[in-house]
Parts: C-alpha cells; sequence; structure tokens
C-alpha cells in the first residue's frame, strides 16, 4: 500500500494543488493538520481536502479557528487564524472542530498526530526524533515545525512529510511525502508552485507582508 503524507497546508491554496497535480498513484492521502492559517485560501482548502475524504488530524491553527485555544500566537500567525474565522462557513469551522489531535489508520500500523504524541502542540524536530516516539504503530506522521525528515529505526519509521504551504527548511517548493507501508519506505518529495501569486493574494487580504516573502525563501 502507497500512501500520501502532507501536514501544514496553511491555506495555500496553489501550494496543495501542486502537491496534488504531483502526487504519484496512491492508495490513500493523509494529513497532519493545520489545514487553515497564514496564507488567504483557508476555505478552498478546507474543502479539497474534505472532497477527497482525506484523514486529517487537529493542528494548532485549526484549533484556534475552530475553538478557544491556550496556544500562543506572533502577530503574523494570529492574523491568519483571523482571516481564517471570517472566511469560513460555520459547517467548515465545525469540520476543523470535529478533527481529533490523533489517528490511527491502516489496521492500527500509522499513527497520525499535529506536534508530538504526547502533546499536539509541541514542537518535534528532527533532533527530537526517536524510537521512543513509537508505541505499537509502525508508522509516526507528524507535522507541526515544517521541516521534511525521514528516520527508520527497527522499531519503526518516523516521518514530518514536510509543510505544503509554508516550508522552513530553506526550500521553497512545497513538501510531502509517499509511504510505501509494506517496505516501511518513505520518498520524500518537493514541487515548485507559484508563489508570486500567493505573494499577491496576501497583500489584497490586507495579511502581513511577511507571510508571503518569507515563501520565496522557505523560512
Amino acid at each position: 500500500m502507497r500512501i500520501g503524507l502532507c501536514s501544514d497546508v496553511h491555506g495555500n491554496l496553489p501550494a496543495l494543488e501542486a502537491v496534488l497535480a504531483d502526487l504519484p498513484d496512491v492508495d490513500a492521502l493523509v494529513c497532519a493538520g493545520d489545514v487553515v492559517g497564514y496564507n488567504p485560501w483557508p476555505a478552498e482548502c478546507v474543502d479539497r481536502l474534505r472532497d477527497l475524504k482525506v484523514p486529517t488530524v487537529m493542528g494548532n491553527h485549526d484549533r484556534a479557528v475552530a475553538r478557544e485555544t491556550t496556544f500562543r500566537f506572533n502577530a503574523m500567525a494570529a492574523a491568519g487564524v483571523e482571516l481564517a474565522r471570517e472566511r469560513l462557513t460555520d459547517d467548515q469551522r465545525e469540520w476543523l472542530a470535529s478533527l481529533p489531535d490523533e489517528r490511527l489508520a491502516f489496521d492500527d500500523q500509522v499513527k497520525i498526530v499535529h506536534g508530538h504524541p504526547a502533546d499536539p502542540d509541541r514542537y518535534t524536530y528532527p533532533r527530537d526524533f526517536s524510537p521512543r516516539l513509537l508505541e505499537d504503530e509502525s508508522v509516526l506522521v507528524l507535522g507541526h515545525t515544517h521541516v521534511q525528515h525521514v528516520e527508520r529505526y527497527a522499531e519503526g519509521v518516523v516521518v514530518n512529510p514536510g509543510s505544503v504551504g509554508q516550508p522552513r527548511d530553506g526550500d521553497p517548493r512545497a513538501a510531502y511525502a509517499v509511504l510505501d507501508l509494506d517496505a516501511l519506505e518513505v520518498e520524500t518529495r518537493r514541487v515548485a508552485y507559484d508563489v508570486e501569486r500567493v505573494q499577491q493574494a496576501v497583500a489584497e487580504a490586507g495579511l502581513p507582508e511577511k507571510i508571503g516573502t518569507r515563501l520565496a525563501r522557505g523560512e
């Protein structure tokens, strides 16, 4: 079985469309959270994942839009949250609110979280990857850091597919991954998209300029 892995779309429709167009033949696609936030297409990104019936977990930006959160946002992130609150319909917000913090899928072989198995808001960087993150599952999929990375251990695989909509690892291309569940192998993938279109839409939406300019640097 081949499974597409994505995370941290963050309302970036051109990046999401590029990933979906680039995605090879897979049996399923899953998302490790933060469908909304930062960029100006939160409603469209929610609809795309809903239409495709993508199993998704709740990210910290999703939670902030859908209900109360204690997560502390900087001004730039807060502006994206506020825009998403304005642009999402009640039905779309209810979908975000219904997302779980954790999912087990594919006969419990794959666990999907946003930040960390013990804390959905904890950043788990590549230096924090460890077989101790794994429990009974063979593969742990997480996001939140926007840094693409894979580690394989005797106990299984830990993978962050990277961010679709706001990479922060120095590569501006949209990031995702493909998991071969039978072989327990992960292919990390990148695809270019129209960053200038996003920058223009950020300006038109009245969002902080840095939301767009950082995309060109992958930061």
